[in-house]
């Protein structure tokens, strides 16, 4: 007879859950306060596109401070 080891039990949904919960939220809130649509933070569940993310957030430009600079020198 074959067990069915592999399967997840509770502890470990539950384990991996607040594991996806830790690694979206804060990225939730840096995407949003970039200007980015937060639920783009979702890319961090999946593999290699994580880094992507990461690698789009480091070096695109954000609207968040693009519409900054334009009301700083609409002001001046």
């Amino acid at each position: 007879m074959i067990t069915a080891s592999f399967l997840p039990g509770a502890i470990e949904l539950m384990i991996i859950g607040s594991m996806a919960v830790l690694g979206v939220v804060p990225f939730w809130m840096i995407c949003s306060k970039a200007g980015f649509p937060g639920w783009l933070s979702l890319v961090m569940l999946i593999p290699m596109l994580n880094l992507f993310l990461l690698f789009f957030l480091a070096f695109a430009e954000w609207p968040a401070l693009k519409a900054k600079e334009e009301r700083e020198q609409s002001e001046s």
